[in-house]
């Protein structure tokens, strides 16, 4: 599962970054899509009848591209969504998706229990609202068991790991499984 979902996400980064079936948008200075950077372009134009020839022209070019799927356009939201959803898996840096976030935000999440569960070893299966299934993988003890709709708030450690905390207990050591 885990396999499946580091793929879905690099399609869905794949179509964000403009990469398309048909190849790459090329990239102008700056990593802006050569595109998006006709546009911008426009604006230089100080005669009233080239500007809007060039701005009909690469809007023209724009909605194209992005009806053929060979360029996205993703709101801020969007972008915080996507971060959201890849939060604890190993992925390269995405920081696409992190233009404009403070540090904190980019190394904290909150949400919440929807199921959890012990396995064999005694050790916690978190399975959160928004669907991410986080695994505890010391042996620190929970004194109360997480329940549906307990606050979780997750956050970046050393080398590359997480803690959880579950309703403001003790916080243990986790990793994103699915």
């Amino acid at each position: 599962m885990k396999r499946f979902a580091a793929a879905a996400f690099g399609l869905v980064l794949a179509a964000v970054l403009g990469v398309a079936s048909s190849g790459a948008q090329p990239k102008a200075e700056g990593g802006r899509a050569a595109i998006v950077q006709k546009l911008v372009d426009c604006r230089k134009l100080t005669e009233d009848g080239a500007r809007l020839a060039c701005y009909d022209q690469a809007t023209a070019a724009l909605d194209q591209a992005e009806a053929k799927g060979d360029i996205v356009v993703v709101d801020r939201e969007q972008a915080r969504k996507v971060r959201r959803q890849a939060f604890g898996f190993s992925l390269p840096s995405i920081t696409l998706f992190e233009k404009g976030e403070t540090q904190e935000d980019l190394e904290n999440v909150a949400g919440a229990v929807m199921a959890a569960r012990q396995d064999s070893m005694g050790r916690w299966i978190i399975k959160l609202e928004d669907g991410a299934t986080w695994a505890q993988i010391d042996a620190t003890e929970l004194f109360k068991t997480p329940k549906q709709g307990m606050p979780v708030k997750i956050r970046k450690a050393s080398l590359g790991s997480f803690l959880m905390t579950v309703d403001n207990q003790r916080a243990f050591r986790a990793k994103r499984t699915d």
